[in-house]
């Protein structure tokens, strides 16, 4: 599909070229069977401004070691939803299902479920139970693995992509807990807090270093198009892009805060 797909973009941007009497060759189309040409887009700085793999983790992986070209990339979407203390209940088990289980296949879904250990003594985690109903494998700490269906964790499953109808989940303390265990094992692409507290939510917003940070909202609107974008051409999360003088401004990078009132994705 993939290939067709190029084939057809390609034939038609060479119409226009030819309409505009362009030369041809100023889109080119390299082909997929070829593993060596991407072995040599990769060094080819004088031709090449910038590489975008859209892929398998293998991919970005080889493109992310080998390239002496700029990348545009991310290598995996290790995504986090944090349960404040301070959340609304009925935004939570909205948002964390739908973050889940709407598409597993795509970086922004959800991958582990951090749950304060003050909320969930508080109102216990009916959205674990959400999940489990809803036929995913829910992978918990010493400390979840007594509600029904919940399996337990192991080290692998923390800071893992799953891809899958599979999530971690853990209970932490607080804020600054959630803080810390996404700075250990996140990727650095989405993340996000379900909290009424405005001061949780700036201090989650201002400590982690994710490109997208969100708060009450889906994890699935991690996604160009949703963001206005039009069609999106890849997400990453690299943090400089610059040209001409550099100054302190043009070395400062920026991130996405995403605010929302329990909002999921169609």
């Amino acid at each position: 599909e993939s290939l067709r797909s190029a084939r057809a973009i390609h034939a038609a941007l060479v119409e226009g070229l030819r309409a505009a009497g362009l030369p041809e060759a100023a889109i080119q189309l390299v082909p997929t069977s070829d593993r060596a040409a991407v072995g040599a887009m990769l060094t080819m700085t004088d031709f090449i401004d910038v590489i975008v793999p859209r892929g398998g983790k293998g991919l970005v992986g080889r493109v992310r070691a080998e390239a002496r070209v700029p990348v545009f990339a991310h290598l995996e979407g290790i995504v986090h939803v944090y349960v404040d203390r301070a959340a609304d209940l009925a935004k939570a088990r909205k948002v964390i299902l739908n973050a889940k289980t709407r598409r597993t296949g795509i970086c922004g879904a959800a991958e582990c479920l951090l749950i304060d250990r003050a909320f969930f003594e508080a109102c216990g985690a009916p959205f674990i139970t959400d999940l489990v109903e809803a036929g995913v494998e829910v992978r918990g700490d010493d400390a979840l693995q007594g509600l029904p269906g919940v399996v337990p964790a192991d080290d692998a499953d923390w800071g893992r992509e799953y891809l899958d109808m599979i999530v971690a989940a853990r209970l932490v303390e607080g804020v600054d807990g959630a803080i810390a265990h996404i700075r250990r094992y996140g990727s650095n692409h989405t993340d996000c807090v379900l909290t009424e507290d405005d001061a949780v939510a700036a201090r989650f917003f201002e400590r982690l270093d994710s490109a997208i940070l969100m708060r009450n909202a889906s994890t699935q609107f991690a996604d160009g198009g949703e963001f206005g974008m039009g069609a999106e051409i890849g997400i990453a999360t690299g943090k400089l892009h610059a040209r001409g003088p550099v100054g302190a401004e043009q070395l400062t990078s920026f991130k996405y805060l995403v605010e929302g009132d329990g909002a999921i994705r169609a």
